[in-house]
């Protein structure tokens, strides 16, 4: 059986999905990720490459490799890869023994430090063998161009399934579309430089009128309180260069509990667990002897605008807020208040525009210029970025469990990159009943890393307790 391929395919990136792929540079890589964990024993690689290679037509993206012109002249398109091969993209390596947390953690971080190629498709899975008690993972990076974390997920579940004695599936053939000539690109973006201006104008009163609906009042308000925000003081050694390495850990909570006191405190499991993410901050600060009283950690949250209707949708589709994280306050129940209050008040004042609406806006100023885009994208992420200590991304996971060639997956870990100078960044996956804080952080500033992570734990501790 052979996939029929069109006589030509290209795709131009969004201008959102752009920004992820200009912003990145050596030492920030800006794939997002995760680590499987399942029983053992562990498949062949082999048998690994044909399963990913028979489920590639339900995510064409993954036989698809980024064009780029010199110098940003041209926009970004996806094309298909002509020399494609799964060898690629499905690695192994051992996991030194005793094959535990921490020598999975080291491996992991050591792959995930690792760029993705950009000569193929921007996507890598590495099988993991030698875990302790037989088990094995299954580790995942994926480009922030082509996916958030949402879609990540919906991507996962093409290749994951339900069903313990689903059969290997066949693989079918796979011819690529011849691709775009340089002159068609040029002439395709001669032609959209000319008609584009006029098209954007046209649409601009129709995109104005999506982000009225959101009541431009209440967003103005929301402004006072985003530069109110930008005044508290905040940690020093969160931000500054960032070198090549990273680590990375875990820790986890049950989901239960997490609804227990959600229950117990009128909050919701976001305002639940950046509360325990707060006190994560303030250990580590405390322990650095940076914290105050009215220190506060800034964080970005991302927030996902994908509709019922986008599941499997292979771009981005996500705004964010800024939240300040209170590490100052030595209570943990008015930390939690003190977070509602200020997650309340940017979901009231919408301060999270939509993804049309931001696109539209960066379309309408930068119009068909890609280079314009690429420069501004750069200066931005490599600029030091005082404002923003952290990024905290928090996206709900598979309920049910899964498998992968029959072997069930007991523990899933999120990975997210960090930026040019934010030295920290958390990433929080619920996965059937379980929630997994993945935390990343640069090498050479996080040696005490574990005092974050513990602190997390002590974070959910304190708020299970009556009040004092």
């Amino acid at each position: 059986m052979t996939v029929p391929a069109p006589a030509a395919a290209a795709e131009r990136m969004s201008a959102l999905d752009a920004e992820f792929f200009f912003a990145e540079h050596a030492n920030v890589p800006l794939h997002i990720g995760s680590v499987a964990v399942f029983d053992g024993p562990a498949p062949s690689r082999e048998d690994l490459m044909r399963l990913f290679e028979a489920k590639l037509p339900r995510v064409p993206r993954y036989r698809q490799v980024v064009r780029a012109a010199p110098l940003q002249l041209l926009r970004p398109v996806w094309a298909d890869d002509q020399e494609f091969s799964i060898r690629h993209h499905i690695r192994y390596t051992q996991v030194p023994a005793p094959g535990g947390p921490d020598q999975l953690r080291a491996v992991a971080s050591r792959l995930f430090a690792r760029p993705l190629d950009r000569r193929r498709p921007l996507w890598e899975e590495w099988l993991l063998d030698g875990l302790d008690g037989g088990r094995w993972a299954l580790l995942s990076k994926i480009h922030h161009c082509m996916v958030d974390g949402v879609g990540g997920n919906d991507l996962m579940a093409q290749i994951f399934s339900t069903d313990p004695a689903e059969p290997l599936p066949a693989v079918a053939r796979w011819d690529p579309a011849p691709p775009p000539s340089l002159a068609e690109l040029v002439t395709e973006d001669l032609r959209d430089a000319m008609t584009q201006p006029l098209r954007r104008l046209a649409a601009a009163p129709g995109l104005l009128h999506r982000i009225a609906a959101d009541d431009l009042r209440d967003y103005g308000q929301g402004l006072g309180q985003l530069v109110r925000a930008l005044t508290e003081p905040a940690a020093d050694s969160l931000n500054g260069p960032v070198g090549p390495r990273r680590r990375w850990a875990w820790t986890t909570a049950e989901l239960a509990e997490l609804k227990r006191i959600r229950a117990a405190r009128g909050a919701t499991i976001n305002d639940v667990v950046l509360a325990a993410i707060t006190r994560g901050f303030r250990d580590l600060l405390s322990g650095r002897g940076e914290l105050t009283g009215r220190m506060v950690v800034r964080t970005v949250v991302p927030v996902s605008v994908r509709g019922q209707d986008e599941a499997g949708a292979v771009t981005n589709r996500v705004s964010a807020v800024l939240a300040n994280l209170p590490v100052g306050e030595p209570d943990p129940f008015r930390r939690l208040s003190l977070i509602q209050r200020e997650m309340d008040g940017l979901k009231h004042t919408h301060q999270a525009f939509s993804a049309e609406a931001l696109t539209g806006l960066v379309g309408l100023v930068l119009g068909s210029a890609p280079a314009w885009l690429a420069f501004g994208t750069q200066a931005a992420f490599r600029t030091p970025q005082l404002l923003v200590q952290s990024v905290t991304t928090n996206v709900p996971g598979p309920r049910r469990p899964l498998y992968v060639l029959g072997r069930r997956l007991t523990a899933l870990h999120p990975y997210v990159p960090i930026g040019s100078t934010v030295r920290i960044s958390v990433a929080i996956l619920s996965y059937a009943g379980t929630v997994s804080f993945g935390v990343t952080a640069d090498y050479d500033f996080s040696l005490d890393l574990d005092a974050f992570t513990e602190g997390i734990q002590r974070g959910l501790a304190e708020l299970t307790t009556p009040d004092a």
